[in-house]
């Protein structure tokens, strides 16, 4: 069962991935994959560079992802010709650890940006983690150190809160407490075994 996992930045999505895999599920991350699939020496970052230009490199050679990002959020044009390059080698590498799952396992594809790649259809179901507006902004300013200007502008450039919710089979409200989190991802883990089942 393929199962498409998203959620706005700070939500707490990662903590829920995490909680699923305890649960048993095979979870694969896009972050993890997006960052593999530009490492030094890949013909990713190559193609990042060519376009780019090496001022996107940290004197080691590696992508200087602060640089990148700075360049990208502000500038959708930037940002898609960024994600043009990015995602299908992505994809490419989701298709490759997905075929080594094995048969019965649930899989969740950790998705960030599910939404805005128009990727809901492609999986049984999708979970999202949801958090209001206010909160995420919080929890950057808390967790990350970052100014609210810088918070508002990652989630302006995200899919909204009702795009994310309006392609949810199954919601995980993240206000509560860890326990209540724990909670709710288990119940959602077993209602998607059921479904498998059948």
């Amino acid at each position: 069962m393929r199962v498409g996992l998203t959620g706005g930045v700070a939500s707490g999505k990662s903590t829920v991935a995490a909680l699923l895999a305890e649960l048993g599920a095979v979870v694969i991350d896009a972050d993890v994959l997006a960052r593999e699939v530009v490492a030094r020496g890949t013909p990713g970052l190559a193609r990042v560079v060519e376009v780019f230009g090496p001022g996107v490199l940290t004197p080691e050679g590696d992508l200087d992802r602060p640089k990148m990002g700075s360049l990208v959020f502000g500038d959708e044009a930037k940002r898609r010709e960024l994600e043009g390059i990015v995602h299908p080698l992505v994809f490419e590498r989701y298709a490759e650890v997905e075929a080594a799952a094995p048969a019965d396992a649930i899989v969740v594809h950790d998705i960030p940006l599910l939404v805005e790649a128009g990727r809901a259809d492609d999986f049984d179901a999708v979970i999202v983690v949801d958090v209001p507006t206010e909160v995420q902004v919080e929890r950057m300013l808390r967790d990350r150190g970052w100014t609210r200007e810088d918070a508002e502008g990652r989630i302006a450039a995200q899919a909204t809160r009702e795009q994310r919710r309006a392609v949810a089979t199954h919601l995980i409200d993240n206000t509560g407490t860890r326990e209540d989190l724990r909670q709710r991802v288990t119940e959602v883990f077993e209602e998607l075994r059921a479904t498998a089942g059948r």
